[in-house]
């Protein structure tokens, strides 16, 4: 949708699975290319973040006692939003994803999928998601999946993106909805664990995004994005990374009070490590050495997904060591 969505496109191996199987030859035939098709447009890889952002959320909302059946239907909402930001991303951005080699076999840069009905095909998902989601949960999730569907499309993707260095800065804060659509899911409301929560993903997504710009510099640069290591010296991006990852940190450790000593420990050595890296990017850069930023980039979400993991258990465990699951 980012609620799920990274600034900058689908990162993800999936993706570019799914497209080699659309426009590649093989025995598939044109029925399951098309199903293929649309699923590619979605960016199933990208929306796992859904999946590590809301259930900890949600179990933390709860205090631990986990009703699978309002986590199921939310994840469901959720990833509709997600796949209809997503798709409706590939329609607003097809002609960049034609010049830019990473994202050259997406269904509309390859024309396996008409950009009309890719367009409706994600309005209705996000209307599905609204409906679904104040249907099952409540209303208040369902306007946040909305809302964030329409600053991902609207505000980053036609405003922000080709415009300014800072696109992903602010256009991140469409990933962070996950956090804040399970908790209301849970509460009917938005409380102050769920703001620090999405403060976690905003600070997060920068240097995660920047490593991954570092490396397609030339395909953004082609296709006339200025994302920041596009327009700043690698140095100046990887201060940038180091200051982002450090808010980021910090941002984990605001959560300790409204969590446990469980997650408090995973968050501590988490982030050490994640600052170790930045740092090391850093350093290397400065010293004029050969670095690998993709390797930041693929570390950072094994980063999160230790803390968020960190954070379900400690719901579970710090709360109520024998744990509680409800199917009501």
């Amino acid at each position: 949708m980012r609620i799920g969505q990274q600034p900058g496109g689908a990162h993800g191996s999936s993706g570019t699975v799914l497209a080699d199987r659309v426009t590649g030859s093989g025995p598939l035939s044109a029925g399951v290319r098309r199903v293929l098709a649309y699923i590619a447009l979605t960016k199933p890889r990208v929306i796992e973040l859904l999946l590590v952002a809301t259930i900890p959320t949600m179990l933390l909302a709860n205090r631990g006692e986990a009703d699978l059946r309002l986590i199921l239907v939310t994840l469901f909402g959720g990833w509709m939003g997600a796949a209809s930001a997503n798709t409706l991303n590939c329609v607003a951005d097809a002609d960049i994803d034609k010049v830019m080699k990473r994202t050259s076999k997406r269904p509309l840069a390859r024309e396996a999928v008409p950009t009309r009905n890719a367009a409706i095909f994600g309005i209705a998902l996000g209307l599905g998601s609204f409906a679904w989601l104040w249907w099952q949960a409540n209303l208040l999730s369902g306007v946040l999946v909305v809302a964030t569907i329409l600053f991902y499309v609207f505000v980053y993707t036609l405003g922000l993106k080709r415009r300014t260095s800072q696109n992903v800065i602010w256009g991140g804060a469409a990933g962070c909805m996950p956090a804040l659509v399970g908790w209301s899911a849970v509460t009917g409301n938005i409380g102050w664990p769920a703001i620090v929560l999405f403060l976690i993903i905003f600070f997060w997504t920068p240097p995660h995004t920047w490593a991954l710009a570092m490396r397609y510099k030339e395909d953004y640069k082609a296709a006339g994005v200025p994302m920041l290591p596009v327009v700043a010296t690698e140095e100046v991006v990887t201060k940038q990374i180091v200051i982002y990852t450090w808010l980021t940190v910090l941002a984990t450790l605001a959560l300790v009070p409204a969590a446990g000593a469980i997650y408090a420990a995973v968050a501590i050595a988490a982030g050490a490590w994640f600052l170790l890296m930045a740092h090391q990017l850093y350093s290397g850069v400065r010293r004029g050495e050969p670095v690998k930023p993709l390797r930041l980039f693929l570390q950072s979400n094994n980063y999160l997904a230790v803390v968020f993991c960190g954070l379900a258990v400690d719901s579970v465990m710090g709360w109520n060591t024998l744990g509680h699951i409800a199917f009501g």
